[in-house]
């Protein structure tokens, strides 16, 4: 099954999150909310939307740091499980959560002050007209993740095919720039690629991951990641 369809399947959204970020999946959690709040801090009242926001991981996360945020996504199912995360945090009042295409944000232009897209460009079919509707419905920031494309990223594709894209440096800075958009900073990690971690317990994954730290902070550490991290603002 494609990774498109597989993620807008019914049964899938329920299982989601206890699938991918239990176990070692865990330090992919970790690390991706602290790209996620770097990147957009300060967050008190600052308007955010998330496009394919999923069970509501970072929308959740956000609203409870003082964010202005809306959740989109293409499955019902998923923003469900995003509602009952709002709900167990008391945060359902504050917060909304839509179904929608990412290919036409329904927002006008400058709406929001920041928009961001986690775990979104590996399963994009038009990647250029997405990262453009998301520069369109924002006045200051875009940040998102992609997969590199020349990484052990390229084995777990290979070995698990479903459809994913993988992206070199240079792509991404094409589609940054085609959607008027300057690249402000640009972050790199996970040698060992996600399929990895979400497939061994914690405790093992423990050790690889300090490994896989030490290893990203020499010189080739960027080189061999397998995930990246852009945050990129509207140019003037």
């Amino acid at each position: 099954m494609k990774g498109q369809e597989w993620y807008q399947a019914d049964d899938i959204a329920e299982a989601y999150d206890e699938k991918r970020f239990s176990q070692g999946g865990r330090f992919i959690d970790r690390r991706e909310k602290q790209a996620v709040l770097d990147a957009l801090a300060p967050l008190e009242d600052k308007r955010i939307l998330e496009v394919a926001c999923g069970t509501g991981r970072f929308t959740v996360m956000l609203a409870e740091r003082g964010a202005d945020i809306v959740g989109m996504d293409i499955s019902e199912a998923m923003l469900e499980q995003g509602r009952k995360k709002a709900h167990a945090a008391g945060l359902e009042e504050t917060m909304q959560f839509m179904q929608g295409d990412a290919g036409r944000l329904p927002f006008p232009d400058d709406h929001f002050d920041a928009v961001f897209a986690m775990r979104f460009f590996h399963l994009a079919p038009d990647p250029e007209g997405f990262i453009k509707e998301m520069r369109r419905v924002t006045k200051e920031q875009v940040f998102f993740d992609t997969f590199k494309r020349y990484s052990t990223r390229s084995l777990y594709n290979w070995a698990l095919p479903m459809g994913s894209r993988l992206y070199s440096e240079r792509e991404v800075r094409e589609l940054v720039v085609g959607a008027d958009l300057e690249l402000v900073d640009a972050a790199h990690d996970f040698v060992f690629p996600y399929g990895f971690y979400r497939a061994v317990p914690g405790w093992l994954a423990r050790p690889f991951r300090k490994f896989d730290q030490t290893l990203g902070r020499t010189p080739v550490g960027d080189k061999l990641a397998s995930v990246s991290y852009w945050d990129t603002r509207v140019t003037e």
